[in-house]
């Protein structure tokens, strides 16, 4: 649906807006590749996302190509985690839980730091920096009478922020070329019964999340599904490079399309606080991630990526962009997202009750 431009001008029609846009995002993303540089495909998007959408653009990604997206991120992180590998990550489990309580824990800590010094709103604060899903806390934040805006400009200027620490931490221990892995994945050869088979189950996760009315399953079904067929022998996993391409393409746009001009404006007053906040929380993240390094033999970037305070969806291609452990990084991400599930919706409740 085109949005009507708050300056009063007519936008452009929507064809004219795709055209722009993938051309913006064509020589983004070839400039980002000719550089080697990590994650070329979702961060080119992104970046052309935000500056079309900032300078008057008017598209969005539907909510059906959203699901259909995480769907195939699924199946691309069940074949990056075979079974074997996540039952042997169960025995790290003090690890895991450790590390996930020390994230949520300092996300509590950093919201009743800016809560107390009356910068932000404590309900906004607590939704804002919930290291969760970034689209549902905001939904759940507005459902809960937060400030929508200031919390969704906090959740995805963090995924912006990540983004960019992900591809310098990747750029500083090393990787495979993204030009010369590009073209090594174009060229490999493809099982295309296997591949319709994955697209089936990639499909079915969006068709169970419409019907059960949960979101997360879009993704959680095809990880648990392809996990367990391909574990007994009945699937093969296998997705063509295009695909996958433009599934990281999509998602770039999702992210960079929702900086929209009235929620940057809304957003630029308290902006030294949530920029202050968002580093605050990724240091801290980051602190983490060098215990994890230095105590516990974990590689810098998967780390980095498993204590990340972003999307499941985007930690998930940063880490096959960037060689990283998937089974570790996916194990850490959804334990925290558990946490966030189950107790920031009642503490938000709480804070909401006593500042009336």
């Amino acid at each position: 649906m085109t949005r009507p431009d708050p300056a009063g001008r007519q936008p452009l029609a929507r064809p004219w807006q795709w055209l722009i846009l993938g051309a913006m995002s064509s020589v983004m993303i070839s400039a980002l590749l000719l550089v080697s540089f990590p994650a070329a495909w979702l961060i080119g998007a992104m970046i052309a996302g935000i500056f079309f959408t900032v300078f008057g653009g008017t598209l969005r990604i539907t909510n059906t190509w959203s699901l259909i997206g995480q769907g195939v991120l699924g199946t691309l992180i069940a074949n990056a985690m075979p079974l074997d590998t996540s039952v042997g990550l169960v025995s790290q489990w003090p690890v895991f839980l450790i590390s996930a309580i020390c994230l949520f824990v300092t996300a509590l800590a950093l919201g009743w730091i800016l809560t107390a010094a009356k910068i932000l709103p404590g309900t906004t604060v607590v939704w804002g920096l919930s290291p969760g899903a970034a689209t549902m806390m905001t939904f759940m934040a507005e459902n809960a009478g937060a400030d929508a805006q200031t919390v969704a400009f906090m959740q995805y200027l963090r995924l912006v922020l990540i983004a960019i620490i992900a591809t310098a931490v990747t750029w500083a221990i090393g990787h495979e070329p993204a030009a010369t892995a590009t073209a090594q994945a174009v060229a490999a050869p493809l099982d295309w019964i296997a591949v319709c088979e994955t697209l089936v189950l990639a499909l079915a996760g969006p068709a169970v999340a419409r019907i059960t009315g949960i979101k997360s399953m879009a993704l959680v079904f095809p990880l648990a599904g392809g996990l367990l067929l391909s574990h007994l022998g009945w699937l093969d996993l296998r997705l063509p490079a295009p695909l996958l391409f433009g599934v990281y393409t999509l998602l770039g746009w999702r992210i960079g399309l929702r900086f929209t001009r009235p929620l940057v404006m809304h957003a630029l007053s308290v902006m030294p606080a949530i920029l202050l906040s968002s580093l605050l929380l990724l240091g801290a993240c980051a602190g983490v991630a060098a215990w994890l390094v230095v105590f516990h033999g974990v590689d810098p970037l998967t780390a980095y990526l498993a204590t990340s305070p972003g999307g499941v969806d985007m930690v998930a291609v940063l880490s096959a962009s960037g060689g990283a452990d998937m089974g570790f990084v996916m194990t850490m991400q959804m334990l925290r997202f558990l946490l966030v599930l189950a107790f920031v919706p009642p503490l938000a409740g709480v804070i909401g009750r006593r500042s009336r």
